[in-house]
């Protein structure tokens, strides 16, 4: 048995290699810890060396851009987070590393149940939304076509706070619309998985990955393919794509039970001509909700909640004060005169030169505020899509021996205001809280800062993109009420975990 010669190699005097994940026709990939930061695990990818040409060094590069910039957008997305060029002048970047299994996996064990199909259809619509919409490039925005989408490029993973997580993976031929620019001549991707006008060389779009989702989505149902072809072979797929009626699903299994819009949403995804098809991803995404309403996991909302917050993990700020961003206005605010002078919290953006800062107003009596100076201060943020688009904004504040004060507010994510706070706070990764005197209410008794995590803030960028593109009947009330419920079922929970920290570590908890 041969010996793997990367194993063990330090790359860049930082990336230590630890085992081959695997290897296609572009390069391979490699398990590694970053030893600059602990020891955490990253997965590193090469370009493979009988690829090392100009042109394929640009669409590494190109590839390694593309998903650092998406990443940090989107969730659904496999992140990038360094890239470079070893001693050998082979290309590698750095990506977050990922446990599961991809979704071809577990179409092989089974297909997937209707409640389960519509969660995970919703999370890749979510990430290929985030591609066409685009990255900037030379201060364009620039839409991105996968031009691959097929389930050997989605990973299933299993997320402690979301239950199953999904991921898009490998960029590798996706392509840039850049205005004016030359586009695709030639066939690049899957046969099986390709659109029309993908296996004509033709110009591409965002339809074309709709295509390449229909197929998918099939397949997940069914286990089967739409379509079949003769061999595997370029003519043989050429012809199926472009002629060939897709298969029914009660040709499949007549006791397949698929509701009847979303059959007639997958056929139209099969559409031959582009312009039959849904026009955007956000189009299949509206689709889609209707019957995420009626048959998905929904309907177990609080129970789901529930479970996945008894396995978050508790992150919380040290009890010293950390660098106040936007210090000196939020010194000058006064509580707003609409505002009742009880002991409410609530949330507000705030204009500052650098930007729109996010804040959370807060009224204590003069007694509790200074009770509060010093404290370690936990957040975390909850989101319900169905019935109604809604995140939980909780603060909580922490000292040893005092009762905690828990600081829960609301994001309806359907309005501008409420998308505004979530695009905000994920896009600064953290906010000031204001105190303000009962007795005093005419200035800002105090400030502390508080730190999104990383993870939280790619997810409120999702929740607000959720949001606006959510069709549902206004039902905020019963959200807020299952949110609600979770959070005061969650709360020993996190208690225990505060007090767990401080005991370990009680003058400063990371």
């Amino acid at each position: 048995m041969m010996t793997e010669p990367n194993i063990g190699r330090l790359l860049q005097n930082r990336y230590r290699l630890i085992r081959l994940l695997g290897q296609g026709a572009m390069g391979q990939v490699y398990a590694a810890e970053d030893t600059a930061l602990g020891g955490i695990p990253v997965a590193v990818k090469f370009l493979s060396q009988t690829l090392l040409n100009r042109k394929m060094r640009e669409r590494f590069e190109r590839e390694a851009k593309t998903c650092a910039q998406l990443g940090q957008r989107s969730i659904h997305i496999v992140r990038v987070t360094d890239y470079g060029v070893d001693e050998d002048g082979v290309p590698f970047y750095v990506m977050e590393y990922l446990k599961g299994e991809s979704l071809s996996e577990v179409i092989s064990r089974h297909t997937i149940s209707l409640p389960r199909f519509l969660n995970l259809t919703r999370q890749i619509c979510l990430g290929l939304y985030c591609a066409h919409q685009g990255i900037q490039i030379d201060d364009k925005i620039c839409p991105i076509v996968h031009r691959d989408i097929k389930p050997s490029n989605i990973l299933v993973s299993q997320n402690d706070s979301l239950g199953e997580l999904v991921k898009i993976l490998d960029f590798g031929i996706a392509k840039v619309l850049e205005p004016e620019g030359n586009q695709t001549q030639c066939f690049m991707g899957t046969l099986a998985y390709s659109s029309p006008e993908q296996m004509e060389g033709r110009e591409l779009d965002a339809r074309s990955d709709i295509y390449s989702l229909g197929v998918m989505m099939f397949q997940m149902l069914t286990g089967k393919m739409p379509l079949n072809a003769d061999t595997h072979s370029f003519g043989s797929w050429y012809k199926a794509h472009h002629f060939q009626i897709p298969r029914s699903f009660e040709s499949i299994d007549a006791n397949l039970k698929v509701p009847k819009a979303l059959e007639l949403l997958i056929m139209a995804c099969l559409a031959k001509q582009a312009s039959d098809r849904p026009q955007s991803v956000g189009d299949v995404i509206a689709a889609l909700e209707p019957l995420e309403e009626r048959f998905g996991a929904g309907r177990q909302i609080a129970h789901r909640i529930g479970a996945s917050l008894s396995r978050l993990p508790v992150i919380a700020e040290p009890r010293t004060s950390s660098i106040v961003i936007g210090d000196e206005i939020c010194r000058s605010a006064a509580w707003p005169s609409n505002m009742p002078l009880a002991e409410i919290v609530f949330p507000r953006t705030m204009p500052t030169n650098d930007g729109v800062l996010p804040t959370l107003w807060v009224m204590m009596t003069k007694q509790e505020i200074q009770r509060r100076l010093v404290c370690t201060r936990y957040n975390q943020f909850l989101f319900l899509e169905a019935p109604h688009p809604m995140a939980l904004w909780l603060t909580v504040l922490y000292s040893r021996g005092q009762d905690p004060r828990w600081l829960p507010c609301y994001l309806d994510l359907k309005t501008p205001q409420g998308r505004q706070m979530a695009t905000s706070l994920g896009k600064v990764g953290q906010y000031n809280i204001l105190f303000f005197a009962q007795e005093e209410p005419h200035r800002c008794a105090h400030i502390q800062t508080a730190t999104v995590a990383a993870t939280q803030c790619r997810l409120l960028h999702d929740w607000a993109m959720i949001g606006q593109m959510s069709k549902s009947a206004p039902n905020s009330a019963v959200s807020k009420e299952h949110l609600r419920n979770a959070l005061e079922n969650i709360k020993p929970q996190i208690l225990l975990k505060l007090d767990a920290i401080y005991a370990s570590d009680g003058n400063s908890l990371n």
